[in-house]
């Protein structure tokens, strides 16, 4: 798929905290492989240090929102802070999605806008980095620590485990979304969401596919009894896949994605990161 840009973009102007020092979150635009300016965030949380450098203490934390999300929504934002209570956080909005540049391809490039946020936690000076995903965002860890060499714990919330799935009222609508030109100017004016028109070519990884290749690295996979979205036998799928080098949570009551992450739950996932990351 071609990306053309769009969005509001610019040039990184930020130095590693390494050499800065700061404890003060950064916004910049980061340059993907493939040229789009992805719209990125770092907070360094909430920890506290005792001196050290961070690298040496907490895992950053490189989040992955769901479709139709974006940097600046509420959602996105109240995981960040979650996640903040457990050490650093990039936030960033896949292409397509709020201020970034390019137009989504509903998972597929994304893994490159997430290689560019990881490796900007990494020039920060974090040593261990967690990539944590939401629904898109979560197929999207899962192939990127496929592809993508370089992170040290996944978690994957809300993922599907197979591409073109429509068994669910909320995946026909979303299919709608982004197959129909009206459903795109739908995405485009009531989501701040640009679609792409293409479709894939050729169909990337699908995350069943993915989950094989993650090992030796941990993985998390985390989905709710109550998702509108994609029932259970998807998570099954997902952890089947994973074997021993994965574990599965399944959460009572949960629904589907960051809106139904509770901050008990986000709590629990931050735990099991710290823990598994290093």
């Amino acid at each position: 798929m071609s990306n053309s840009r769009a969005g509001h973009v610019g040039p990184s102007t930020v130095r590693p905290n390494c050499e800065t020092g700061t404890r003060t979150p950064l916004r910049t635009f980061l340059p993907t492989a493939d040229g789009i300016s992805i719209d990125s965030v770092y907070d360094p949380g909430a920890v506290v240090y005792n001196g050290s450098p961070p690298s040496t203490v907490h895992p950053v934390f490189v989040i992955a929102h769901g479709f139709t999300g974006d940097v600046d929504r509420p959602h996105v934002r109240r995981v960040a802070d979650a996640f903040a209570r457990h050490g650093a956080v990039v936030t960033f909005s896949f292409r397509g999605h709020g201020r970034s540049g390019g137009r989504s391809t509903v998972g597929d490039r994304e893994v490159l806008d997430l290689d560019a946020a990881m490796r900007w936690a990494r020039s920060l000076g974090h040593t261990r980095v967690v990539t944590v995903g939401f629904s898109m965002g979560g197929s999207v860890v899962l192939r990127h620590a496929a592809l993508h060499r370089g992170v040290d714990a996944v978690v994957s919330v809300s993922a599907p485990a197979r591409w073109y799935y429509r068994g669910t009222a909320p995946m026909r609508r979303l299919h709608w979304l982004i197959t129909r030109p009206e459903g795109r100017l739908v995405g485009r004016y009531g989501f701040r969401t640009r679609i792409h028109h293409r479709d894939w070519d050729p169909v990337p990884l699908s995350p069943t596919e993915a989950v094989p290749r993650i090992a030796p690295t941990p993985l998390l996979i985390v989905h709710g009894d109550r998702d509108g979205y994609f029932p259970l036998d998807h998570p099954r799928m997902l952890a089947a896949a994973a074997g021993d080098h994965g574990e599965l949570w399944l959460e009572p009551g949960m629904g589907h994605a960051e809106q139904a992450a509770g901050d008990g739950l986000l709590a629990r996932i931050g735990d099991w990161a710290a823990a598994r990351a290093g």
